[in-house]
């Protein structure tokens, strides 16, 4: 008898009741798979991406290689190695020679109140940015000295830069040491 008082029963059936699996569904061919999210594939994931791999996707481009892209407004260059304790007229006195500045980003840390240590200066014409980041990259300013760059690039060339990448057989694997045992 069991705590409820009822005849327990005694077939083996009932002692081992059949456990159903999340993932095979009991057995059942037939049955929908259910998964948890952790890299399941079935097989009609691979005829999508056969059909993905397959296509030629548009892209934004680039001017065929790597250099400077243009923001959707101008030329922005990234100024790093600012002054803790700078302000947005010393940098735009020291840039604004080489053209006229359409925006200034200097963004402060907000516990200290101080600047982060880098500016984002954007100007119209490619030709002021280039020649401000001529004139200014290893600068000083305000006891510092600072560096200037292209805060966009193009990336590589996507064929310079699958053939750096592509390695053969054991060399796709990490460095780290072997294992010992």
């Amino acid at each position: 008898m069991d705590e409820d008082g009822a005849a327990a029963d005694l077939s083996p059936r009932a002692a081992n009741p059949r456990l159903r699996s999340t993932i095979a569904g009991a057995n059942d061919d037939s049955a929908q798979r259910k998964t948890k999210g952790r890299g399941f594939r079935e097989e009609k994931d691979s005829d999508r991406q056969r059909r993905l791999s397959s296509r030629d996707f548009d892209s934004l481009g680039s001017d065929g290689g790597p250099g400077p892209q243009r923001s959707i407004e101008g030329w922005i260059i990234l100024v790093t190695g600012v002054h803790e304790e700078a302000q947005e007229d010393d940098i735009s006195n020291a840039f604004g020679d080489f053209g006229e500045i359409k925006s200034l980003h200097l963004n402060l840390d907000r516990r200290t109140g101080f600047v982060k240590g880098y500016a984002l200066i954007e100007y119209e014409k490619s030709e002021e940015a280039q020649n401000a980041i001529k004139a200014m990259n290893g600068a000083e300013l305000l006891t510092q000295n600072v560096s200037v760059d292209w805060a966009f690039s193009n990336g590589p060339n996507a064929g310079s830069y699958r053939r750096r990448n592509m390695r053969s057989g054991r060399s796709q694997r990490s460095r780290s040491p072997r294992r010992r045992f």
